[in-house]
């Protein structure tokens, strides 16, 4: 069995990573291991994880079993929070990371060859160290502003709040093999991912299909 190349994506909110890995994914047939998705699989799925949280940011989160995960963002997010958002990552890092190698195991029992680890925290959680190459993904200020309202269709204020809890750029970047800038459209985007897949020798369908 080949050792799976694992592509490690990052970068603060709003930046685009998870654009970046959509493009490799639909270009090359790369699955994409999406933290945020994964974190959000645990706070509907894990009740040790909900239980810890609860404990920890009081039961106003939970809503119909379940965390209200914008209940929670209100806490960790509200000015004067302190330490509340590192609280909350020293909590939910384990339980991503453990589900994460399950299914990154998996995929490479099945043959996988590449796979992509999309992850806003994959250097403060040291997921990084068992990437074979880190990508960052960085962009303006203002455009990450403006994506964040969007997407999360939240006010300016509560994006800004997100935003001063975020890291310098150079963050990320001093610890990334490669740095992409993502200040342009999607055709720009593309382009950049096109050459990251040249210089790692990846072409379309070198992975199995069917594991996504």
């Amino acid at each position: 069995m080949s050792k799976l190349f694992r592509i490690g994506i990052t970068g603060p909110s709003g930046a685009g990573k998870g654009a970046l890995s959509s493009i490799l994914s639909s270009l090359y047939g790369i699955p994409v291991f999406d933290a945020d998705k994964i974190y959000h699989f645990i706070l509907e799925s894990d009740s040790g994880c909900r239980d810890e949280l609860s404990d920890n940011f009081g039961k106003e989160i939970i809503s119909n079993g379940r965390v209200d995960r914008k209940a929670l963002a209100s806490v960790v997010f509200a000015d004067g929070a302190g330490d509340k958002l590192l609280l909350l990552n020293s909590i939910t890092h384990r339980y991503v990371i453990e589900e994460t190698e399950r299914r990154i195991e998996n995929a490479e029992r099945n043959g996988i060859r590449f796979a992509i680890v999309d992850a806003p925290l994959l250097i403060e959680a040291n997921m990084h160290l068992s990437c074979d190459i880190v990508i960052c993904v960085l962009s303006d200020r203002e455009k990450r502003l403006e994506r964040i309202m969007e997407r999360d269709k939240i006010t300016k204020e509560q994006a800004l709040m997100r935003l001063r809890k975020q890291k310098d750029d150079s963050f990320y970047s001093s610890a990334s093999d490669i740095t992409v800038y993502n200040n342009g459209d999607m055709g720009d985007l593309e382009k950049q991912a096109r050459e990251i897949a040249l210089s790692l020798g990846i072409k379309a369908d070198m992975n199995n299909e069917g594991l996504a």
